[in-house]
């Protein structure tokens, strides 16, 4: 330290170490992974990784896994969720603690997924000396068995075969795991391992922290939370959020069986063609047939769905995503977590069923200020999803004016409709018909003269009757609403088309849609006898319905004007007729509800007006407060094949004695099988590998007496062993291996270690002996001299 001449006193740092402490705690309060304040070694793999900044979901997830607490993290595939869970976890692990057991399991769906999250593992840990196993299908059990001899720190494996090592390994436990991680738990479930998922819970300590990644919420993955997990923190980034003001939203109206020739008039005369849409439908038979159909028009798409192969489905995003092709057809199971930088449009061919995988749809476009377009098929069984969905997202929605409207006043109509569109209001219409009608007779001569095509036509409509018979019903208010829906125009949209004769057309073609005769067939009957004088039982009926005319008609005359009244009350303030008839607190149908006993001066309703708005989308809920993070999260997703719309169905329990909903065909009981990676289910039962194992290692582990630790070893197979006895196990002792007594002459990093530690010691006791002998030396001479 300097003395400071003009204070009396001494300067507590130098001007650079001030500037030293600055910059680092600048990057502690940035953004870095410096902020985290890690150990050197896990820091140090980390930038040998290349990270600099973390994403999103490691910035929000780490600091809380750090902390201790458990943690549910719902994020995209590809957002960085491994190093989420896997950089805290080395951080708290820190170092090899011998003959502990299992510190840490993290559980994969799949074996690639397993190899993945070990390779990512030893390259973030490699200053470290915690050693890791990999436990998967396919691979030998006895090499598995030498792996977790050496007391690994952690283990990384799939379900089914770890099951498979705590059947047949009596002394494995897993009451010493530390850090317990579900990677892709929805995937887990989607898979059929709840059953396993279960018991390995039920093994494990209840001071275990635990930690569920995923990129959607499953109703099971919900109750599998709330079971295994202690006060979870929920994190969600990708969660539904209400919609882009950059994303203009279109609603088309239009029969089921004008669905394919609205969508070839859509790509041909709507989109630009060098837009790219994204069109999702409900199940793969229609990815199939929308392909199919669109190349005999000349048009190239791509495919995309739950079942298809990896390899493809790798292929045909990467294309879309480069832009070689315009068009991608996708099912919402394929679509999870699909990112497209640049698309234009999102094409919802068949609507969902919930207004959360709408948004998550139409998330698709309109990201990082880039602007998009949502267009929507809607059939009149979609209409009270429609409602539903505006419900939810808090917008009021009314049709477009018909053409009577228009000609009326063109002007007037128009500038009102511009008017609510920019105020928030949701205008829905039809596409034009007589565009519509050409088309549509181009698509079904395609169809009839393809054999091709007509089966899957055929297996596509198939599909449509399990998917709805599967897919969730919309409120029972909505239903009520939807039939008092006015009959709507022609969408704003194909305002162009509003002109001249062919206006008149449309409106004349609509009246004849909605014609009523004011005549019964009784009376048109009878008069019809009447002019030709012709008297008989039909001049009866007439007088018959006059009378019934004469005493209804002024009730009719009553309930036309009370309709007349709402419509007009409905044009004037579209947004507080939209919220009271949500509330149910409006007219429905023709009847009025009966007046409540309640006083709304006093009354106060114990759920709030705008529930529906803030369901699942309150920060409360994103940031883990309050009792329903979890079911707030929730989304269920149908599925796009018949296998799994069969499992999806509701089925008859004994226990409970009451219909539950199975997850995806399989129920959280104790059957005694084990479910491997690739679907087939095996019992569990020992098959007696372990002991031959261990009978023919024991000899050689007790000769060698110690771990690769340094560390006594016992009797038991997982006490002792090392690297060196993976070259005896039962399999390769069968057969003769050529100069198989040889030692191996290639070093790992841990003999490496240790002939280091151990010339440094011989050293710094040579130097001792030196230094004894010296002493000695002299203390002889004086002895000689005296």
């Amino acid at each position: 330290m300097a003395k400071d001449k003009h204070n009396g006193g001494f300067l507590v740092s130098s001007q650079s170490e001030l500037a030293h402490k600055e910059k680092a705690s600048k990057k502690a309060k940035g953004g870095g992974f410096e902020s985290l304040r890690l150990s050197p070694n896990v820091f140090n793999g980390i930038k040998r990784k290349g990270y600099k900044v973390p994403t999103p979901i490691q910035r929000k997830t780490m600091p809380i896994i750090l902390a201790g607490s458990d943690v549910v993290a719902m994020a995209r595939t590809g957002s960085g969720k491994t190093a989420a869970f896997l950089i805290p976890m080395l951080e708290k692990l820190k170092q090899h603690v011998p003959q502990h057991g299992i510190r840490a399991l993290i559980l994969s769906p799949t074996r690639d997924l397993a190899l993945q999250t070990m390779k990512f593992c030893k390259e973030l840990g490699r200053f470290t000396d915690l050693r890791m196993s990999l436990l998967v299908g396919g691979d030998s059990m006895e090499n598995q068995f030498e792996e977790l001899a050496q007391n690994p720190d952690v283990v990384i494996a799939t379900p089914g075969r770890l099951m498979h090592h705590l059947a047949e390994v009596d002394d494995m436990t897993l009451r010493t795991v530390e850090f317990m991680v579900f990677d892709e738990a929805d995937s887990l479930f989607g898979m059929g391992f709840a059953e396993q998922l279960h018991s390995i819970l039920n093994q494990l300590s209840e001071s275990r922290q635990t930690l569920l990644f995923s990129a959607t919420m499953p109703a099971a993955l919900a109750e599998f939370a709330k079971a295994g997990l202690r006060d979870p923190q929920v994190v969600r980034l990708d969660v539904e959020k209400k919609i882009s003001a950059d994303c203009k939203l279109t609603f088309f109206t239009l029969r089921p069986e004008e669905k394919n020739a609205a969508l070839v008039y859509l790509i041909r005369d709507v989109v630009r063609s060098e837009e790219q849409i994204l069109i999702f439908v409900s199940t793969k038979h229609h990815t199939e047939f929308l392909r199919s159909l669109l190349l005999i028009e000349g048009i190239e798409s791509n495919i995309c769905y739950g079942d298809m192969d990896q390899e493809a489905r790798k292929i045909s995003i990467s294309k879309f995503r480069s832009g070689k092709t315009k068009l991608l057809i996708v099912t919402d199971v394929a679509s999870r977590g699909m990112d497209i930088p640049l698309l234009d449009n999102v094409l919802n061919w068949d609507f969902p069923s919930n207004p959360k995988m709408f948004v998550h749809r139409v998330g698709r476009v309109a990201r990082n200020g880039r602007t998009g377009t949502a267009y929507s098929f809607v059939t009149p069984e979609d209409i009270p999803y429609v409602l539903d969905l505006h419900l939810f997202m808090s917008k009021p929605i009314r049709p477009a004016p018909t053409e009577e409207e228009y000609l009326k006043d063109i002007n007037q109509v128009t500038d009102k409709i511009e008017q609510a569109m920019a105020n928030g209001v949701t205008v829905y219409g039809r596409f034009p018909q007589t565009a519509l009608d050409l088309v549509q007779d181009k698509v079904r001569d395609d169809i009839d003269s393809s054999s091709d095509i007509q089966a899957l036509l055929k297996a596509s409509k198939n599909a449509s009757h399990q998917y709805i018979k599967t897919k969730p019903a919309p409120s029972k208010a909505s239903i009520r609403r939807a039939k008092d829906l006015p009959r709507e125009g022609l969408h704003p949209m194909f305002k162009g088309e509003l002109e001249g004769n062919e206006l008149s057309a449309l409106a004349f073609t609509e009246r004849l849609k909605s014609f009523r005769p004011k005549q019964t067939i009784l009376e048109a009957e009878g008069r019809a006898a009447m002019s030709k004088r012709r008297k008989g039982p039909s001049s009866q009926w007439v007088d018959v319905m006059k009378e019934k005319k004469a005493i209804h008609d002024h009730i009719i005359k009553q309930v036309q004007q009370q309709c007349s009244t709402v419509t007009e009350a409905e044009e004037e303030e579209p947004m507080s007729n939209f919220v009271n008839e949500m509330e149910d607190k409006e007219t429905v149908g023709s009847k009025r509800k009966a007046k409540s006993f309640k006083n709304e001066e006093y009354f106060i309703n114990p759920v709030p007006t705008n529930q529906h708005t803030e369901a699942g989308l309150s920060m409360r809920a994103e940031l883990g407060f309050g009792s329903n993070r979890l079911d707030s999260a929730v989304m269920d997703l149908v599925a796009d094949d018949k296998v799994g719309m069969q499992k999806q169905k509701v089925h008859w329990d004994k226990k409970s004695k009451k219909f539950i909903k199975l997850n995806n065909g399989d129920r959280v009981t104790a059957t005694g099988k084990i479910k491997t990676e690739g679907g087939k289910k095996v019992k569990a039962q020992r098959t007696g590998i372990y002991k031959k194992w261990k009978a023919s290692t024991h000899n050689k582990i007790a000769l060698k007496g110690h771990d690769s630790g340094g560390n006594v070893g016992s009797s038991s197979g997982f006490s002792g062993g090392g690297r060196f006895n993976k070259r005896f196990n039962g399999r390769n002792q069968q057969r003769s291996i050529p100069n198989a007594h040889v030692p191996s002459e290639i070093k790992n990093l841990e003999q490496v270690r240790k002939e280091r530690q151990k010339k440094a010691t011989k050293q710094s006791l040579m130097k001792q002996n030196s230094k004894k002998g010296k002493n000695s030396g002299k203390n002889g001479k004086k002895r000689k001299s005296r």
